[in-house]
C-alpha cells in the first residue's frame, strides 16, 4: 500500500469525526424524549405533573394557528432586545471607565461587585414602586442582568492587554480615543464575546422573572397563566421556547466569535 493511501486513511476519519460527533450530541437528547414519552404512555408520569411530548408537540401547533404563541414570542423579544441594547451600552461603557482609570476603578468597581450578587427577585418590588407597574421595570431587569456580566468581562479584558501596546502608542502619538479604538477594544474583545455569551443567558432569564410579575403579554405571562390553571404541556411548550431563543442567541455570538477573532491563533487551529 503507498504513503499517499496510509496518510489518507486517517485524514478521511479526521474528516468524518466532526459530523459523527455532532450527531452523537443528539443521541441523549433523543433518549430522554422517548423515555419520557414512554412513561407518560404508560401512566409512570401522570398528564397532570408533566404532558408528554405528543401532546407537548400538538399543543405548540394550536398555539402557533391561534396566533397565541407568535404575539407571546413579539413581546418578549421586543423586551430582550430593548434591554439588551441597553444594559451592554451601560455594561460596555463602565467597564471602560473602571478600566481605563484607577480612580473610575474605585467609583464604579465596588458598585458592580455589589450589585452582581442581588437576585432578580429580590430587585422586583423596588423596580416597580421607582418605575411602576408597565413595560419599563421589565426591560430594567432585563438590562441589569447584561449589563453586570458585560461589564466584568470587559473590565478583565481591558485590564488584561498587554502594557507594553500602551507604550507602543505613546510612541506613536496615538490619541486617547485612537488609543481605545486601536488597541484597548481589540485586545478585550475576546473577554468581551465572553460576556455577552454570558450576557445572553442571564437576559433570558431576567426576561422569565419579569413577565411572570405584573405582566399581561410575553411568554412569561403565557406560562404563568397556564400554571394557574395546571397546563403543564403550555408550560413545557414557553419554557422550550425560552430554551430555543437561548441557543440561538449563544449560536449568533459564537459565529461573530469565529468571525472578529480569527487572528487568534487558536481560533485559526479550529
Amino acid at each position: 500500500m503507498s504513503s499517499i493511501a496510509v496518510q489518507a486513511r486517517p485524514l478521511a476519519a479526521r474528516v468524518r469525526l466532526p459530523r459523527v460527533s455532532v450527531l452523537a450530541r443528539f443521541v441523549a437528547p433523543v433518549l430522554l424524549v422517548v423515555i419520557w414519552q414512554v412513561a407518560s404512555a404508560t401512566g409512570v408520569l401522570p398528564e397532570r405533573l408533566l404532558a408528554s411530548p405528543v401532546t407537548v408537540v400538538q399543543t405548540a401547533i394550536d398555539l402557533i394557528k391561534d396566533g397565541t404563541l407568535g404575539k407571546a414570542l413579539s413581546v418578549s423579544l421586543q423586551r430582550a432586545a430593548l434591554g439588551f441594547v441597553i444594559g451592554a451600552a451601560f455594561g460596555i461603557g463602565l467597564a471602560l471607565v473602571a478600566g481605563l482609570s484607577r480612580v473610575g476603578e474605585y467609583l464604579v468597581d465596588p458598585i458592580l461587585q455589589m450589585l452582581r450578587t442581588l437576585p432578580f427577585y429580590g430587585l422586583i418590588p423596588l423596580f416597580i414602586l421607582w418605575f411602576g407597574i408597565g413595560e419599563l421595570p421589565k426591560i430594567v431587569l432585563v438590562a441589569f442582568g447584561v449589563a453586570v456580566p458585560l461589564y466584568l468581562n470587559t473590565f478583565a479584558g481591558i485590564r488584561s492587554v498587554d502594557a507594553k501596546l500602551a507604550e507602543l502608542a505613546q510612541v506613536q502619538r496615538l490619541s486617547r480615543f485612537q488609543l481605545i479604538r486601536h488597541i484597548v477594544l481589540p485586545g478585550a474583545l475576546p473577554q468581551t464575546l465572553v460576556g455577552l455569551r454570558q450576557s445572553l443567558g442571564v437576559a433570558w432569564l431576567a426576561l422569565i422573572v419579569a413577565e411572570q410579575v405584573n405582566a399581561d403579554a410575553g411568554l412569561g405571562f403565557m406560562i404563568n397563566d397556564a400554571r394557574e390553571f395546571l397546563r403543564t404541556d403550555v408550560v413545557v411548550v414557553g419554557l422550550l421556547v425560552y430554551s430555543a431563543l437561548g441557543l440561538l442567541t449563544d449560536a449568533l455570538v459564537r459565529s461573530i466569535e469565529r468571525r472578529a477573532l480569527t487572528w487568534r491563533r487558536d481560533f485559526l487551529a479550529h
